[in-house]
Formats: C-alpha cells, sequence, structure tokens
C-alpha cells in the first residue's frame, strides 16, 4: 500500500466547530473568483426551479443506451452518477453551484433507470463505470472529475481504475463500496420486500427514509418522478438485480485505488449502522479527504447543498492546480 494511502485522511465536518478547508489556490483564477461571487446565489434557488430543463442526449453502448444530459460549455467536466433506484435529476441542488463556478456539468441516468435501457445484462458498479469512460471518451474534452452516489461512489472508482488518464478526481456522496455484514433478517426482508406487487411502494417508503435531516422543496415531485419511471417495464427488475449485486469486487480494489477523492457522508445515513466509522474507514483506505455532514442522511448533496457545494468546489479547484502544475 502507498504511503499516500496509508497518511490519515483530512477531515472536515459541515454543521460542527471543525477547522476550515484551508486548499486555497492561486491558479484558475477566473473559475475561483466567478464560484465564489455567484455560489450564494446559486444555493439560494429552490431545488425545483434552480435545474432548467435540458435535453436528453443518448450515447449507444455495450448492450443498450445510455440517457444524459449537458449543460454545455468549454469548462472543465464533471460527471454526475446517481445511486441505483433514482435518476440523474439527484443532482439538481448541486448541479447550480457547479455552472456558476464555470463547470460543464454531465448528468448520466445509470443502466436500468431514468431514460437509459431498462434491460441490461451487466448491472454492476464495474459495468457502470465502463459507461462513465465512453461517455468522456465520447465528449473528446479532456480529463473528467466523476460524482458518484451511492453503489455509484464505487462506479466512479472503477472509472477512475479504467482510464486513470480520463478521472482525474472523484468525489462520493453516501458511498456504499462494500457489502454489509450478513443479516438474515435484512435478506428476508428485502425478499419479501421485492416479491410481490407491493415492491415499488416498497422501495419508495425505503428512498423516503434516506432524507433524516430535511428533504429538499421539490421533494414531493422528485418522488412521483421517480415512481412513474420505476413502473416502467423492466425498471423493478434491474433495481432488484442490483440490490442483489455484491459489491466485493469494489471492496477488492480500494487498496490499489491511486485517484484522489473526497468522501462526503451524512452521519446519520441510514444504509450504514455507523456512518461516520464506514466514512472514516472509506476514507483513510484509499487516502481520501473527508467532509462528515451532521445530520444528513444517504443525499448529503440534497439535503444541504449549501453545505456540501463549497466543499465540492474547493476540491475540483485543487484538482485544476494539480492539472495545471
Amino acid at each position: 500500500m502507498s504511503p499516500r494511502v496509508k497518511r490519515l485522511a483530512p477531515e472536515v465536518i459541515a454543521g460542527q466547530a471543525a477547522a476550515p478547508h484551508t486548499g486555497a489556490l492561486q491558479t484558475h483564477t477566473e473559475i475561483d473568483m466567478l464560484s465564489r461571487i455567484t455560489l450564494a446565489t446559486a444555493m439560494d434557488a429552490p431545488a425545483a426551479s434552480a435545474a432548467t430543463p435540458l435535453p436528453t442526449r443518448f450515447l449507444d453502448t455495450e448492450g443498450g443506451r445510455l440517457a444524459y444530459d449537458d449543460t454545455g460549455g468549454a469548462g472543465p467536466v464533471v460527471v454526475c452518477v446517481p445511486g441505483m433506484g433514482d435518476l440523474r435529476g439527484e443532482y439538481r441542488a448541486l448541479r447550480p453551484a457547479l455552472v456558476a463556478a464555470g463547470w460543464r456539468v454531465l448528468t448520466l441516468d445509470v443502466r436500468g433507470f431514468g431514460d437509459s435501457s431498462a434491460s441490461w445484462s451487466e448491472l454492476s458498479a464495474r459495468a457502470v463505470g465502463r459507461d462513465v469512460v465512453r461517455l468522456i471518451e465520447h465528449l473528446r474534452s479532456g480529463p473528467a472529475i466523476v460524482l458518484g452516489n451511492s453503489f455509484a461512489a464505487g462506479a466512479a472508482l472503477w472509472a477512475a481504475r479504467q482510464a486513470p488518464q480520463g478521472v482525474d478526481g472523484v468525489v462520493l456522496l453516501g458511498p456504499i463500496v462494500r457489502d454489509a455484514p450478513p443479516n438474515p433478517l435484512m435478506r428476508a426482508v428485502l425478499r419479501l420486500g421485492f416479491a410481490g406487487p407491493w415492491r415499488l411502494a416498497f422501495w419508495m417508503a425505503y428512498w423516503n427514509s434516506l432524507f433524516p435531516l430535511r428533504r429538499p422543496p421539490d421533494h414531493a415531485e422528485a418522488r412521483e418522478a421517480l415512481r412513474r419511471n420505476l413502473r416502467e417495464p423492466g425498471r423493478m427488475d434491474a433495481l432488484r438485480a442490483m440490490v442483489g449485486l455484491s459489491k466485493a469486487d469494489t471492496e477488492a480494489m480500494l487498496p490499489d485505488s491511486r485517484v484522489p477523492a473526497l468522501v462526503v457522508m451524512g452521519t446519520r445515513d441510514p444504509d450504514f449502522a455507523d456512518a461516520t466509522a464506514e466514512a472514516r474507514w472509506l476514507a483513510q483506505g484509499i487516502g481520501a479527504e473527508l467532509m462528515l455532514v451532521e445530520g444528513a442522511g444517504h443525499y448529503p448533496h440534497l439535503e444541504c447543498p449549501g453545505q456540501v457545494a463549497p466543499r465540492v468546489l474547493d476540491f475540483l479547484r485543487e484538482r485544476l492546480a494539480a492539472r495545471a502544475r
């Protein structure tokens, strides 16, 4: 294991008295100044109105079609990947700040969901990582930073492993990158929950539980959009298959990870018995920076965009400075 992996990861705890992040940079001054001037305005906009509708674009790939949107422009590229059983709109509260800071933002619907094809022969994080690489290569716009939520955090890490020249930074939001300890009761609950016509209601109840601190202003609209999508043929089958997949291959890859990373975890993420311990384990294991968002759940970027966006932008500026060196 490299010295970078062994070092203690820097940590910021949002919502508590903590030392401010001090990674101020002198390069890429225009982007830095623009982001600091416009960030507060972007974060003040309600989530429902912050995301201007963009045309859906498509990319044909191995056995299916991927849907994404693109804010365009000549800025550096960020690719945002949602978690399983969710839509690319989950980045609607974060995207305005990224665009205001001069970034070209692409949001991708993962295999099985949104406007992407419902049926795929492979639904693993590794496969979604390949999709991210193909999208970056399709753009031909230089290296990208990849943001991944939940299981898609693993996809971001796989993309960086598969194309280290194409992905030079990752932000892992509520990351799930290893299997939980065996729990016979939980296996039984999942089996029953997905067993009958109530499976959509089962998933939506679970999804609702992932926002313990606060729900975004447009939560009801987002919930209905997700419900409509999951009613489409094949969507719930894809979700059930994804839920049952092991993440052992992703966990085994972690000690070899070299991509600069930022881990962002809500301290009340219900997907973990101890979300803070899980975040610290991952950050230390891959040599990542760490931000803990006090009280937030599985979507810290939706519950607390005003706290998460500035830290993400700091990380992005660090990556731009590293490219210039």
